[in-house]
């Protein structure tokens, strides 16, 4: 059964550091691509990193470009988001996923086989 549990997140001030943790069963995390999105209230999924699972390139979007890091653990199965300089706007619910087919970098989450459970990051003082 193919499953993405994700960990970590919760409450964090302004300027902190917070990392996710999305760990695959079922498949081989490393052969496909793995994309982060998020979803403030009110506002649409964004699609905001992925790394390729067929080069591990990466990407980021602009607004996190420099503050996120994304990494692979292939021993634990694990991809992790590593987020830095946190601000009030990156308030959201992260969603990691995993996509199947193409293993290309691929940031539109309509095309995403697999889904995280999500879990909420709050920056605030």
């Amino acid at each position: 059964q193919v499953q993405l549990v994700q960990s970590g997140g919760g409450l964090v001030q302004p300027g902190g550091s917070l990392r996710l943790s999305c760990a695959a069963s079922g498949f081989r995390l490393d052969y496909y691509t793995i994309g982060w999105f998020r979803q403030a209230p009110g506002k649409e999924r964004e699609g905001i990193s992925c790394i390729s699972g067929s080069d591990g390139s990466t990407y980021f979007t602009d607004s996190v470009k420099g503050r996120f890091t994304i990494s692979r653990d292939n021993a634990k199965n694990t991809v992790y988001l590593q987020m830095n300089s946190l601000k009030p706007e990156d308030t959201a619910v992260y969603y990691c996923a995993a996509e199947t087919r193409s293993r290309r970098i691929l940031i539109d989450g309509a095309l995403y086989d697999y889904w995280g459970q999500g879990t909420q990051v709050t920056v605030s003082s």
